[in-house]
């Protein structure tokens, strides 16, 4: 089992988890992995244990967005379209 990051480390870091993703949006971690399948969160997969690393800004940027959408009414297929997924 992984040592958890600072909050410090974690605000900072280029690539974060998808746990330290929670901490840093306040988006649970249900909704963040089924954004991620549906391929609307960036990120990229080690080769070692195949854990996901996501870039904390465009991760951020992204869930932003998508929460802004889906409060004004959007479906997941119409944010696929305009994000151009």
């Amino acid at each position: 089992m992984s040592r958890r990051r600072k909050w410090e480390t974690i605000q900072q870091a280029e690539y974060v988890t998808i746990s330290e993703l929670v901490r840093l949006s306040g988006v649970r971690y249900s909704t963040i992995k089924y954004y991620t399948e549906e391929g609307l969160v960036p990120f990229e997969q080690e080769d070692i244990r195949l854990t996901r690393r996501y870039p904390r800004v465009d991760a951020l940027k992204r869930l932003e967005i998508i929460s802004r959408w889906r409060k004004d009414g959007l479906t997941i297929s119409e944010i696929k379209e305009k994000l151009g997924v």
